[in-house]
């Protein structure tokens, strides 16, 4: 079916639709964050704690989600199921706004992220169609870039949202940005699956490419490494505006400090794009999980010897996210390397792997914060080792090596029409 304005996507929009696609998770944690206390004050959450379970709840959604489409989106092509997913996110989340008492917006924060587990399938999923090697890390590294700028804003953005109106406005918000970035995938997206590579949706197909999936070590263990550090992100994500409010008193500037890491994280992914090619994706990501680990076991010792000043924790926390950044792309780009054939099957399950790990991880690092930045920061350093322990399985214990295929793009690469 002929969509309007049909034409060819250019690369930079490709990279910036990508990009909003996948910010809608990205927004649907970040920007709740300054009404976490206004949300417990008004349905009643006694305990300061309880109230991350808006977040984990709803990445617990997302991560079980991720199942559900790839296989779909392996069958039906990407873009009928990233259409139905935002669909579900709209009218969850403006539901959410209406939400009674805390369980019922825990259970439609639940749908929400159902819905959302769409985006960050399909989005990979397209970009596995279209590139491979080092020039997928490449344009993920973009795609990740303009991604983050979500975090940077979000949180500002609900400040001034909390200023005009109640917690509840934040959701219509969510709402209204989906409603634009599901319009703009519906005239833009072309469908990147081709009839001749759709898979059967049965049994023995989903279970097959599933197995496929699993069996391959190089990609599995990869997609854990990535686990790890994501469990660290949400363990700290968890727990950020107790981190910034509680312990540093910094109030209406919270917004500010999440931003500055945030905008190191997208200046990390850029720097990772111009690089990659270069250097190729195990390198970069092998020194940047031993900095990440070595980083955050020296936070961990500062923080052990008492609280330490904003400055200092922001400057480690800030180099910490920096090689997040490196080792997060590049990880994601060596684990969907060697499954083109099964691209949206193995997004959702190193999606669901990821997702639904990390966020057990980071919830159970969250829900030790005990007023100080140590559990924080024994998350980061405990899952960074965890993270090189996977490296060094995937690679059978040698790293920064390069393999052929990160030299030059991988025959059969495409790039999106110009």
């Amino acid at each position: 079916m002929t969509r309007p304005f049909e034409r060819a996507l250019s690369r930079p929009e490709f990279v910036a639709l990508m990009a909003a696609i996948m910010s809608l998770n990205a927004l649907a944690i970040d920007v709740m964050l300054p009404a976490l206390p206004y949300m417990g004050e008004a349905l009643g959450i006694a305990e300061d704690n309880h109230r991350q379970f808006v977040v984990s709840v709803y990445m617990i959604g997302f991560g079980i989600g991720q199942l559900l489409v790839g296989p779909l989106s392996d069958r039906f092509g990407r873009r009928l199921p990233l259409l139905v997913g935002i669909g579900t996110y709209v009218v969850a989340v403006i539901a959410a706004g209406l939400a009674p008492t805390f369980a019922v917006l825990l259970a439609l924060r639940f749908v929400q992220g159902l819905g959302a587990s769409a985006t960050r399938v399909v989005a990979t999923a397209v970009v596995r169609d279209r590139f491979s090697g080092n020039a997928m890390a490449e344009v993920m590294s973009l795609v990740f870039m303009v991604f983050m700028i979500i975090p940077v804003v979000a949180p500002g953005i609900g400040e001034v949202l909390l200023q005009v109106g109640p917690w509840q406005t934040i959701f219509l918000f969510m709402g209204g940005l989906a409603l634009v970035f599901g319009a703009w995938a519906y005239l833009r997206l072309p469908e990147t699956l081709s009839p001749e590579r759709r898979r059967p949706l049965t049994a023995k197909s989903i279970f097959g490419g599933f197995r496929i999936v699993v069996a391959d070590r190089l990609a599995l263990w990869y997609a854990l490494a990535g686990t790890c550090l994501f469990g660290a992100l949400f363990g700290f994500i968890s727990t950020a505006q107790q981190i910034y409010v509680d312990i540093y008193g910094l109030g209406v500037w919270f917004p500010a400090a999440f931003a500055f890491v945030a905008g190191l994280m997208a200046v990390s992914s850029f720097l990772n794009s111009r690089i990659v090619r270069r250097f190729g994706m195990r390198r970069i990501s092998h020194f940047a999980i031993l900095a990440f680990t070595a980083l955050s076991g020296l936070l961990l010792l500062v923080a052990l010897q008492g609280q330490p000043p904003l400055w200092l924790f922001l400057g480690l926390l800030s180099c910490i996210m920096f090689m997040f950044g490196w080792a997060a792309s590049n990880m994601n780009s060596l684990s969907l390397q060697p499954l083109g054939a099964v691209a949206g099957t193995a997004s959702s399950v190193f999606g669901f792997i990821q997702t639904l790990l990390g966020a057990l991880l980071g919830g159970f690092v969250g829900q030790q914060f005990d007023g100080t930045i140590v559990p924080t920061a024994t998350g980061y350093f405990v899952l960074g080792a965890a993270a090189v322990g996977c490296v060094l399985v995937a690679e059978r214990g040698r790293m920064f090596g390069v393999s052929p295929d990160e030299l030059v793009p991988a025959k059969g690469a495409s790039a999106p029409a110009s």
